[in-house]
């Protein structure tokens, strides 16, 4: 009996290591013709969640073609062939031959994989988006010169926003597995993910993703973050919708003093309110993860180019529960942003009497506070008032 026990086990680990084998030898294979770049060298590269990693390099003889193979990933992944400062992104789904041609001159342009569905579609997502942020980066040029003005601005580029998402949503809704869907919800158009986890609307993007992708491909890495993302934004909405509810209930009086401020910046550096005396200041209270918030900001950043010459200065305090995103959100605006740990249970918003989410006070050279603004189309005849 023990002498067949022993065969049994090594005629088991037998085939378990060809197994192993088998799939260590899965590969997906990558080969093309790129024209016009004899002796450049051409770099295959992995864009995964950490970062851009080197596989392989080949340098290009006369006739362009090429050849390269890697081990097959476990779910949909991202790669680019890249030429100098030149890249190209594409996917692979599986063990696959991939075709590829292109001008070498106009790599991005003139990329082309052949009979490859799920490269097409990413192909569209990112044709969209550069489309979305032509049309965003002219529209600002003629806000910036005037010749439109705020309302018309923020009207116009929620169009176009819903415009992009609304093709957008064909693709991921299309096949919420593939790789171009989860290309698609993970979009920025500047620092912004243009599908707003945040958002109730735009969040049924992620969920029919992340549901799917843990369905078709569960445990892998890309999967788990994909999830990890959507849980915690879910999170934080409901805690924000029950936190607002909760406002709602609070009376609002006028503050008769100005109680000072001194929070934690970005940088870790604590900033008082009281230290801004001399300036025309907006106080404004905020929360960085609801659905206003990348508008409020627009709208703040368009006063403030305006009137920043003349000695305004923005506080921004916000009250989100989540540190990191606070941080991410806040790190490139251009006045104080400070944040208030306690988030919506901060008796700040109770000492300011504060009772809608955004509100902005505008404090004059004095410190004094001469005006209370819930209603932002006020905010320019307010702040005309005190300068």
């Amino acid at each position: 009996m023990t002498r067949w026990i022993c065969r049994f086990v090594v005629a088991l680990l037998a085939i378990s290591a060809l197994h192993v084998s088998c799939k260590r030898g899965d590969v997906f294979k990558i080969e093309g013709q790129l024209e016009g770049i004899e002796g450049d060298t051409l770099y295959l590269e992995h864009r995964g969640l950490a970062g851009i990693v080197k596989l392989d390099s080949v340098v290009l003889k006369g006739n362009g073609h090429f050849f390269m193979k890697q081990p097959a990933p476990l779910n949909p992944e991202f790669y680019q062939l890249r030429i100098g400062e030149q890249v190209a992104l594409f996917a692979v789904d599986s063990t696959e031959t991939l075709r590829v041609t292109a001008n070498g001159n106009d790599l991005y342009h003139s990329f082309k994989v052949a009979d490859s569905p799920s490269n097409d579609r990413l192909r569209r997502v990112d044709e969209h988006t550069v489309q979305a942020t032509h049309a965003i980066e002219e529209l600002k040029a003629r806000h910036e010169a005037k010749e439109i003005d705020d309302n018309a601005f923020i009207e116009q580029l929620e169009t176009l926003l819903n415009e992009y998402k609304e093709e957008a949503s064909k693709i991921i809704l299309g096949n919420p597995s593939s790789a171009a869907a989860y290309y698609a919800v993970f979009q920025k158009i500047g620092d912004y993910l243009v599908f707003d986890p945040y958002d109730r609307r735009d969040y049924a993007m992620f969920g029919a993703v992340a549901t799917s992708w843990s369905r078709y491909y569960p445990e892998t890495e890309r999967t788990k973050h994909l999830y990890d993302f959507a849980m915690n934004a879910l999170r934080t909405r409901r805690q924000h919708e029950q936190q607002n509810a909760l406002l709602e209930n609070i009376p609002v009086v006028e503050v008769p003093g100005l109680p000072d401020i001194e929070l934690k910046g970005v940088n870790g550096e604590r900033v008082s309110l009281s230290s801004l005396k001399g300036k025309t200041v907006l106080l404004d209270f905020v929360v960085y993860d609801a659905e206003f918030s990348p508008g409020h900001n627009m709208r703040l950043n368009t006063l403030y180019e305006r009137y920043r010459s003349r000695g305004i200065e923005i506080y921004q305090v916000s009250f989100d529960p989540d540190e990191h995103f606070w941080k991410t959100s806040a790190a490139n605006l251009p006045w104080i942003t400070v944040r208030d740990p306690a988030a919506m249970n901060a008796a700040l918003l109770s000492t300011y009497n504060v009772s809608v989410i955004p509100t902005t006070f505008v404090i004059n050279r004095e410190g004094d506070l001469v005006k209370r603004v819930e209603d932002y189309e006020q905010l320019t005849a307010a702040i005309e008032e005190v300068l």
